[in-house]
């Protein structure tokens, strides 16, 4: 009752305010002129008519407030306990299950197409975060009934699954070295210059293998399980170097502790097996030494392989050039200041590759003055690189001479000769080809590629030369080493006999009681070789950075600082700033990786030490190029492999296993060091390891593979079987050819008949003037001759070219061969009739009924 009473007060009060309302308005209409009476209705409805918008308004906003907390009602209840089922079934029909299924579906079609839609960027953002928080909330109470749960835990786990799977690749992409630096050196230098950068992070990674394995397998297990230092002779200074073991001119030279410790040969024990493990270390480091190779073969092998797969993807490098790049250079995604600066320097300099692409493409001179200038120039090139190679193997014999003198007597230059002249030839030998290359005026890529063949002939025949002149003194050194061993045979035979003489015992004698440090030694080879090879790498390491020091910085910091108070402006004249040698870099590179491989042998400290240099060189380098040099002048893309590199690094790899090969299968061993001593050949380990140590029937095996009349047959299959694999390549790359110029033939022509142009397929103009009078082609309707009447369309004149513009249709329009008559033909064909007139049409004139006895075209229904 008091409900009733309040309900019935309120409407009573509203009911007499309403009242009121109106005999105010009917007061005011009453003292009003009739014109201002109607001004002031209309005032009125205008204002009803917006009060009751508001009003729908609201009402609509309650209904849908009212809406949005019963689904959240729901979606707490779809995610509560199972006994609420059916309640829940009860408050939520199928009906608003569908309807809400099909609502969330919709919300993710929006999700994936939103990129697409023509949106301002904040209607995009607006609706993203409207659409991703209504998936959010309603996506989990699709499910029915006990399966609700189930269903919003799947939902849950697919969606940590995508963000997991977005996070760890985020995580792999931060976690490849240096690949924000390389980025910002390619946005302001190109991709050439980036292309060395990638190179030189791929290199890090083979050698860093390449040192797991080497000390993994043969550093750790000596140092771990071996004898310690100072134990046997090969391990030990001997007495009268001792004294000057420590000295910084010893070690720098590698001498004193480094040459007698583990970065060398000659520090590794020939014990069969040592340790608890019974580790067998020679053959271990003979497999290592193989091994080495065959994962560098194995991996720039794959490399290459795989660069060729992404080399191409069969487009047309150049169609529609400037417009890809000058539409979808931009990357939307970038957020940060300094990244789209690096993006816009990135896009532009692209763009200068491309201008200097197309002019390079358009240009036409004289082709005899230009071949003349490049014979010219190879001559000159040849001389430099004969003069190189002369010059090393005079050093080389020349530092023969001083190393039968005391070292005491030497100077600093002559102890380092070979060295230095080696690392002068490299520093300037470049620049001197890169100017003799101005007289050829090849395209930029070209000629990186052309200057990269030079440097590489240069390196490799200086290595090759330094290796030819060292082995001739490894044959005096072995001449002098069997000298010394006949001297130590004949001194332990005269030590046993006067033993025995004196103690009357001939057995048990126990050996010479005689220091590690006093004991006779041989020359030791192998250390001696790795020696060189490990000066040789410090010195290019040195001259390296020195070069980037004093060439880079050094002439930036006078470019920068005093062309204010010069005579002439040093930026654009004399010396200006560098630019960064890709060829001299790439190529020293090669040839510092080719040194490498051939000393680690001989040093297996060599390895650690390259991965250092890698290591410093890519900050050191980086740090150069993107604070004292500038872009070159001739801006060009890199392709897209790097093949041209893998290929010269393959070279080199070859040519640096044969001398290894060579010494392995050869030369003798030293008698007093290294894991081969007291063998007549290194090889021996493996033969010694398959008699004693597997069974009997793979002893068999081995000889029998290793018989020349299996050998031969097998190489001869391989090179078969790598003919015809070669000739299988070369007719997939022609059927590879014919498709694509096909496709590029189907699209000319599917371009001309869209924008009603003549064909320019040469083919398929010979096919049309074949067709007599085109009288199979079927006349035109009415509707397209009137069509065609108001169109004026182009006049080609070119033969085989229909009036309209287009192309013949082959496969719908016409038949292209008739069947062959049925007796011989006895006449030769008649003139070919006159073609139709600009304007007609290309189907049969009136009158003409028949075309090759085949009867007119069909009627048209």
């Amino acid at each position: 009752m008091i409900l009733i009473d309040i309900l019935s007060t309120n409407t009573f009060a509203l009911f007499f305010q309403w009242i009121q309302k109106e005999e105010q308005k009917a007061r005011i209409n009453r003292s009003l002129q009739p014109e201002e009476r109607k001004k002031r209705r209309k005032r009125l409805r205008v204002r009803e008519r917006a009060e009751r918008r508001r009003k729908k308004v609201r009402r609509r906003a309650r209904k849908s407030r009212k809406e949005e907390e019963r689904k959240q009602q729901v979606q707490r209840r779809g995610l509560g306990s199972s006994s609420d089922d059916n309640s829940e079934d009860e408050s939520m029909s199928e009906g608003e299950m569908a309807r809400l299924k099909e609502e969330v579906e919709e919300k993710k079609k929006l999700i994936v197409t939103l990129r697409n839609k023509p949106w301002r960027m904040k209607r995009r953002l607006k609706c993203l975060k409207e659409a991703q928080a209504f998936v959010e909330k309603f996506e989990g109470a699709l499910g029915k009934g006990k399966g609700r749960r189930l269903y919003a835990f799947k939902v849950m786990m697919t969606k940590k699954l995508i963000k997991f799977n977005r996070d760890f690749e985020n995580f792999k992409t931060a976690c490849i070295p240096w690949e924000s630096r390389i980025k910002e050196v390619e946005s302001h230098f190109g991709s050439s210059v980036a292309s060395y950068f990638i190179f030189l992070r791929w290199m890090y990674g083979l050698n860093l293998v390449l040192f797991g394995f080497v000390f993994g397998l043969v550093v750790i297990p000596e140092v771990l399980m071996g004898m310690p230092y100072g134990s046997i002779a090969r391990k030990t200074v001997p007495r009268d170097e001792q004294d000057s073991a420590m000295d910084f001119s010893v070690l720098f030279e590698f001498g004193g502790y480094c040459k007698y410790s583990i970065m060398f040969y000659g520090y590794y024990n020939n014990q069969r097996s040592i340790g608890l493990l019974q580790f067998r270390l020679p053959l271990s480091y003979l497999l290592v030494g193989v091994g080495i190779f065959g994962y560098s073969l194995m991996v720039v092998i794959r490399t290459m392989a795989r660069n060729a797969n992404e080399g191409g993807d069969g487009a047309e490098e150049g169609a529609f050039t400037f417009s890809w790049k000058l539409f979808t250079s931009w990357d939307y995604l970038i957020g940060n200041p300094e990244t789209a600066d690096n993006k816009f320097a990135s896009t532009t300099t692209s763009f200068k590759e491309s201008i200097v692409d197309e002019q390079e493409n358009l240009k036409d001179e004289n082709i005899h003055l230009r071949r003349f200038l490049r014979v010219i120039a190879n001559i000159l090139i040849l001389c430099c690189l004969g003069g190189s190679g002369y010059l090393i193997y005079y050093v080389v014999k020349r530092s023969q001479e001083f190393a039968k003198k005391d070292r005491n007597e030497l100077t600093w230059l002559q102890k380092n000769e070979v060295e230095i002249v080696m690392s002068l030839l490299g520093l300037v030998c470049p620049p001197l080809f890169e100017v003799i290359s101005e007289l050829e005026e090849y395209h930029p890529r070209i000629a990186l590629k052309w200057q990269l063949a030079r440097i590489f002939a240069l390196f490799l025949g200086n290595l090759y030369t330094f290796l030819f002149a060292l082995f001739d003194e490894v044959n005096a050194k072995l001449d002098n080493e069997k000298e010394i061993k006949n001297e130590t045979i004949w001194a332990l035979k005269e030590y046993y006999d006067n033993y025995t003489l004196h103690h009357n015992v001939t057995e048990n004698i126990p050996p010479p009681n005689i220091s590690p440090a006093d004991v006779i030694r041989g020359p030791c080879w192998e250390t001696e070789v790795g020696i060189e090879f490990v000066k040789l790498t410090v010195s290019d390491i040195q001259v390296t950075y020195l070069t980037i020091l004093i060439g880079d910085f050094l002439r930036a910091v006078i470019v920068r600082f005093l062309n204010y108070c010069w005579c002439w402006d040093l930026e654009a004249g004399f010396p200006s700033y560098g630019e960064f040698d890709i060829s001299g870099n790439v190529l020293g590179l090669i040839f510092n990786q080719g040194m490498i491989w051939m000393g680690a042998f001989y040093a297996p400290g060599l390895v650690g030490i390259n991965v250092l240099r890698l290591l410093s060189s890519m900050y050191y380098q980086c740090w150069a190029v993107m604070s004292c040099n500038v872009p070159h002048e001739r801006v060009f893309k890199a392709s897209r492999s790097n093949n041209f590199y893998m290929g010269l690094l393959l070279l080199v790899l070859f040519l640096s296993l044969m001398p290894v090969i060579y010494s392995i299968m050869t030369l003798p061993p030293s008698f007093d060091c290294g894991p081969f001593s007291g063998k007549d050949q290194m090889y021996d380990v493996i033969m010694e390891t398959i008699e004693k140590d597997l069974p009997p029937f793979m002893a068999d095996i081995f000889s029998y593979a290793s018989n020349p009349g299996l050998i031969m047959p097998a190489v001869l299959l391989m090179v078969l079987a790598i003919y015809y694999l070669n000739a299988v390549s070369k007719a997939y790359q022609n059927s590879n050819m014919d498709l694509k110029r096909k496709m590029q033939m189907q699209r000319d022509e599917e371009k001309n008949r869209r924008n009603n142009k003549d064909s320019t397929n040469q083919v398929m103009k010979d096919l049309e003037d074949l067709l007599p009078n085109k009288s199979l082609i079927p006349p035109p309707s009415a509707e397209e001759t009137v069509v065609q009447t108001f169109k004026s369309p182009k006049v080609t004149g070119k033969p085989g070219a229909a009036a309209t513009g287009k192309g013949v249709n082959v496969k719908k329009d016409v038949s292209l061969a008739a069947a062959n008559p049925r007796a011989p033909v006895t006449r030769p064909p008649g003139p070919r009739p006159p073609g139709p007139l600009p304007g007609n049409a290309r189907g049969p004139l009136p009158g003409q009924g028949m075309g090759r006895g085949r009867g007119g075209p069909p009627p048209r229904r």
